[in-house]
Order: C-alpha cells, then structure tokens, then sequence
C-alpha cells in the first residue's frame, strides 16, 4: 500500500494556486457585478468585492492597474471588471486579480467627468460671484494652445483682423494625451507669473471625448480657477462641453468664438468713433448756436446801448424812494405828535396843581408824607400847607374827628 502524501497548508495553497493559474479560462475574464467596500490602501492597492444577487467574489487592483482608472469608483457602481483568478496563499482564498474597471452601462470618461464636475461645484469653482469680467480694450492676449493645430491659425487670423491693436502671444503646449494637463496648467501660472496679457484663451479644436480629456483635468480646472488673469475657455465645438468650460471665466463654443469674445470689433470702433465725432461736432454747432442769438439779445440790451440809462433809472428810483420814506417819516412824527398831544392832556388833567387852583390844599409832614388823617400828627407838630400859589408852615393846636 502506497504511502499518502501529506500536505502542508501552504503546499496546497501554491499547488491549487498553480492549478488555477494553468487554466486559460480564468485568466482573462470579464465579470460583471456591483462594487461593495472598496478601499484605497496606503500603499495605493484597491480592494473591493463584487457581488450580485446569489454571490460574491474578493477583488485586488494594484497600483500600477488603478493610476490607470478614468473615473474614481465607489461601493454600489455597477461595473465590469477584467483580470485573472488566482490563490493569495497566505489566506488560501480565491480572488480575481483585477487590471481594470469600467463603468457599466456608461462611458469610463463620463463617469469620471460627472464626478470631477460635481466635486468642483460642491467646492464653489463654477460660482459666478469668482468669475472676472474680460478687458473691454486688451492691450496683450496669450493663448495657451497647440502650435500645430488649426484653431491657434484661426484664433489669431480672427484677432488681427478685429483688432490688431492688441498684441498675441502663443504659449504652445501639447493639448492631447497624459503630458498635456502639466503643460497647460504651467503655460496658465507662468502667464500669471509674469502678468504676460490681459486676457488669456486656452482650448483646441474639436475631437473625441478622448482627444479633448486634458481640459476634464482637475489640475486644469484649478489653474484656471487660481488665474488672475480672466480666462476664456475655447475647447471643440459648439455641443463639446468640458470642465474647463465651467471654470472659466467666460465659455466659448469655439476657439473662433473666443477670438471674438476676447476683443472688440476694430470696423465697429471706428463706426462708433465717427458717429460719435459727429454728435460731438453737432453738438458744438448747436452751443455756439445757442450762444450767437445769446450774444444778438444782449447786443440788443439797453444797458449795452445806453450805458448811463441805468445810472438814470437807478437815480429815478432812488428819488421815489426818498420820497417814500420822507412821507413815512412825515407820517409817523405827525402819528407821534397827536399821541404826545393826548398823553399831555391827560397828565395835565390828572395834575394835583389842577385841584390845588382850585382853591383845595395839600397838607404833608416834616419829613414830606401827604397827610391824609389827623391821626398822622400829634398837637404841636409842624406841618406844610402847600395851596395853589405858595405853601404855608403851620403849628396843630387841635385836632378833630
């Protein structure tokens, strides 16, 4: 009797391990399933378990595999995962080895822009309050652009045509692949930097959702939002909507459209400029219009053509006036006199000399109190009598009731 083989745990764990690994089926699979617990690890390995109704299966996605992921994924998306089955033989558990994820259903990219669209406005970068209003006169443009591209050819044609005032500057960069982000947003803060325009325009022209991703960039996005500088985002054409285009400062449905936006029209300017130099001149005509039949009436004052008439009439006035006041004054003393003359009677009639020319008497103490009872004096004082004419100093000998 053959001896049994005996296994360690291990053994058998690498053994089933292989045994799994050998067999073609299993080592690219698609499965479809919902994410539960996912977690990023430190170490940048995802871990997450796909299930559906009746299972579930461990999944790892290591780094490398994750930096690679266009949208970020979270527990209850529904995707579909591609990889390999194999055995972690510390745990002896079967797991799927997963090399990437899309979104089932939808587009990587989609999910990956609406995600990145709603991170930023929950963060305030699509508030209008932050947006800067365009230069009215830019003096200097940068547009932060490929070279090779037919919308930079177009962008200047345009502003050289609306307005060669203005001085272009192009700061080329590469807007297609994983190096255009860093690019735009260096070309973006080295504007600012040195304050190299007034206005700046990034974009290019229309393409795939692919072709225009650099400008879905969170890094973009924040550059653009960070800009002194107002920015005008130009990115495809008319129905091509980026992330870019809601930063900005201002959105244009194409890199023709924002030349356009970015300066005014010259032909315009000088319509405007000569319209406005004939009101201006009109309007002169008009005040010195105003002023010629200003100047005839004066001419025609008297006071022009007969100077000392004002003297005269001034003189005339003022003889009037005298005459005014005179009688007023005339008026007021006569008023005054009567006044005097009733005031006089009066005094005159209330007079106590009236009643003593009438025969009466006034009879006063020594110390000159009227005497108006004989209980004032005593017998023997000496009292004045004063009569009509003269007074008389007297001695009481007897008093009387």
């Amino acid at each position: 009797m053959a001896k049994e083989k005996i296994y360690e745990v291990s053994e058998l764990n690498q053994y089933i391990k292989q045994i799994l690994e050998s067999v073609p089926a299993l080592d690219n699979l698609l499965i479809r399933g919902e994410l539960s617990n996912y977690k990023v690890y430190p170490s940048g390995h995802h871990y997450f378990t796909l299930k559906d109704a009746q299972g579930a299966l461990r999944c790892v996605m290591f780094k490398g595999s994750a930096a690679k992921l266009k949208f970020r994924p979270e527990s209850g998306m529904k995707v579909i995962a591609s990889g390999r089955i194999s055995v972690f033989p510390r745990d002896g558990v079967y797991q799927l080895y997963c090399t990437s994820l899309s979104a089932d259903g939808i587009g990587d990219l989609y999910v990956a822009f609406e995600q990145l669209k709603e991170k930023l406005y929950q963060e305030g970068l699509f508030d209008p309050a932050h947006k800067k209003p365009l230069p009215q006169y830019p003096k200097r443009i940068a547009i932060v652009t490929s070279s090779a591209g037919a919308a930079v050819h177009d962008m200047i044609r345009i502003l050289r045509h609306r307005y060669p005032l203005a001085k272009v500057l192009l700061l080329p960069v590469r807007v297609q692949g994983v190096e255009a982000p860093p690019e735009i947003v260096g070309a973006i803060r080295y504007a600012n930097r040195w304050k190299l325009a007034d206005v700046l325009i990034t974009g290019r022209g229309g393409g795939s959702i692919e072709d225009l991703w650099a400008f879905n960039d969170e890094r973009v996005a924040r550059a653009i939002y960070d800009s002194e500088i107002p920015v005008i985002s130009a990115v495809g054409h008319e129905p091509d909507v980026t992330i870019s285009d809601f930063v900005a400062d201002r959105r244009a449905s194409t890199p023709s459209n924002a030349a356009e936006i970015a300066v005014p029209d010259m032909t315009e300017l000088l319509r405007y400029l000569q319209g406005a130099g004939n009101r201006l001149t009109q309007a002169e005509l008009n005040l010195l219009e105003r002023e010629e039949r200003r100047l005839t009436n004066l001419a025609g004052k008297r006071a022009l053509t007969d100077p000392t008439a004002f003297l005269q009439d001034r003189r005339l006035q003022l003889d009037y006036v005298q005459q005014k006041l005179g009688g007023a004054a005339r008026t007021v003393l006569e008023k005054d006199s009567r006044r005097f003359a009733q005031l006089t009677a009066k005094l005159d009639a209330m007079s106590p000399l009236k009643v003593l020319g009438r025969g009466y008497a006034m009879a006063q103490s020594d110390s000159g109190e009227v005497l108006r009872s004989a209980q004032q004096v005593e017998i023997g004082d000496q009292v004045r009598v004063r009569l009509g004419q003269g007074s008389l100093r007297c001695t009481v000998n007897e008093k009387g009731e």
